[in-house]
């Protein structure tokens, strides 16, 4: 699993709420950094070096030309981040398109994001949202926290609650923080889900150890401990002892 925690602020100029726009491209820039130097050092170290060879850019370049996935989801990987080759976000969304059409979960994700940013193609959430939702029934936790954002916020699809606390369900029991964090909030409000104290506190316990020290460890921490002050003993007890017994799926 490729953890992916930290918070970006991307504001756009729409009608939505900022703090929707961020929720939903959160760490979208990052996103890029999931293991992409160790992964791509696997298909041609040399195009990574300083005066990248162009040989080994052109073999890599051959392949994903002959269809290789994995050379066109690098090449994407590469024009994203302008290492190697000048910066292209629409090359990079080309590349990426290529591989995601033939079912890479990475690259149909990557693409997700590029619709959600509008980098390289127009900015579309309905499409964003289709190719998260490939990525998602892949068993992408990114991709399933996003379009369980995007289902939470009414952007790019119809807006149901609980679509978006399903799909917060199944990042959150692979160990993304972030999804564990909505879900616990979800089961405090009862949105998209019974209310449940137990559970509510269970998942927002586990979003705070997940989080790395920052603002969203901070709100998980303030959410739980809200949380805890109308629980009783027994159901603090409860909370407690299944997170301890929690493991990721």
């Amino acid at each position: 699993m490729r953890a992916l925690r930290t918070a970006v602020v991307l504001v756009l100029a729409l009608a939505l709420p900022a703090a929707v726009l961020v929720a939903v491209l959160q760490a979208s820039l990052e996103v890029y950094n999931r293991g992409d130097n160790a992964t791509a050092l696997q298909v041609s170290p040399e195009v990574y070096k300083r005066g990248a060879d162009a040989t080994a850019l052109g073999k890599l370049r051959a392949l994903a030309e002959q269809g290789d996935v994995d050379a066109q989801l690098r090449l994407g990987i590469m024009y994203t981040k302008g290492t190697g080759v000048p910066q292209d976000f629409a090359e990079a969304a080309n590349w990426y398109r290529l591989a995601a059409e033939k079912g890479d979960a990475d690259a149909q994700f990557r693409l997700g994001i590029v619709y959600a940013k509008g980098t390289g193609v127009p900015q579309d959430f309905a499409e964003a949202a289709n190719w998260y939702r490939l990525a998602a029934e892949q068993g992408d936790a990114d991709a399933q926290l996003r379009l369980g954002i995007m289902y939470h916020f009414d952007i790019g699809v119809t807006q149901s609650y609980a679509e978006a606390a399903a799909w917060y369900r199944l990042a959150a029991e692979q160990g993304d923080a972030g999804a564990q964090s909505r879900l616990g909030i979800m089961y405090t409000k009862g949105t998209g889900v019974p209310q449940n104290v137990v559970l509510a506190h269970m998942w927002l316990n586990l979003a705070v150890v997940g989080f790395p020290p920052g603002e969203d460890r901070k709100l998980a921490v303030g959410n739980r401990d809200d949380i805890e002050k109308r629980m009783t003993p027994e159901q603090l007890a409860g909370a407690q002892r299944l997170a301890r017994e929690w493991k990721p799926k």
